[in-house]
């Protein structure tokens, strides 16, 4: 487990209440409360459509909420920019591999600092996570597998130094045994920072997390923590259709 028990016990590193998001229309997020303790892997479960991307996209200011309260290290952050949320340290690995094609491994890192050589005092955590990448280090992001473009995502949010990093459905399309390697990335990865991750693999986000959260048809469903939810079958099939 990664949560620190005097973390734990403080304030949380980031706070979400009450929280409605629209897309044109439609109502996704309806009144999503969640809470996610310093140094923990939080994760964030539901059914495929259930309102898990939008919730990290409202967190990042992506798809920002109509009403309701975000606070991040006591800041409220509701409404802001996703550059300036960023600028606070907060990180956001989305769905399907963002990265540039066209450039290669080194342009791509390149580009996610926030302040020049920022790649440098961070190179021994994120080659040490993904010593492929050093390896890789001048061919274009194109040209790598899906496993490596997504070990590249994740290090791109790791150039500036993060104290929060919103990770989205990292093991989408990738062979098992790359999907071991990247649990083993992020399990290292919280020993540096806290972790809000959504994820589709209940085997990987049961092995992974502290706690949880269920979102429910954009509805707050349930949460506890992660040992509890993996004794209770009926649960988890009501909420993820899980056996």
């Amino acid at each position: 487990m990664a949560t620190n028990s005097n973390q734990a016990n403080g304030p949380p590193l980031l706070s979400v209440s009450a929280v409605h998001t629209f897309i044109g229309q439609f109502h996704i997020l309806e009144g999503v409360d969640l809470e996610v303790p310093e140094g923990s892997i939080t994760v964030l479960l539901g059914r495929n459509g259930a309102g898990k991307t939008t919730t990290l996209r409202s967190i990042m200011g992506l798809t920002p909420p109509r009403s309701g309260r975000i606070v991040f290290d006591g800041q409220a952050i509701e409404g802001w920019q996703p550059f300036d949320i960023a600028n606070l340290g907060v990180g956001y690995v989305p769905e399907h591999r963002a990265i540039f094609r066209d450039l290669t491994v080194d342009e791509n890192l390149r580009l996610a600092e926030r302040r020049k050589g920022d790649l440098a005092r961070r190179a021994e955590l994120i080659f040490g996570l993904f010593p492929d990448l050093q390896r890789l280090i001048k061919l274009k992001g194109g040209q790598l597998s899906g496993g490596q473009q997504q070990m590249l995502s994740i290090a791109r949010a790791l150039v500036p130094e993060n104290r929060l990093l919103l990770i989205d459905e990292p093991s989408e399309g990738l062979a098992p045994v790359i999907i071991e390697q990247m649990m083993e990335a992020i399990r290292r990865l919280s020993d540096h920072l806290t972790v809000l991750l959504v994820e589709q693999n209940f085997t990987m986000a049961s092995q992974l997390g502290d706690r949880y959260y269920i979102i429910d048809d954009g509805k707050n469903g349930h949460h506890g923590l992660m040992a509890d939810l993996v004794q209770d079958k009926a649960l988890i099939q009501r909420f993820l259709g899980v056996a």
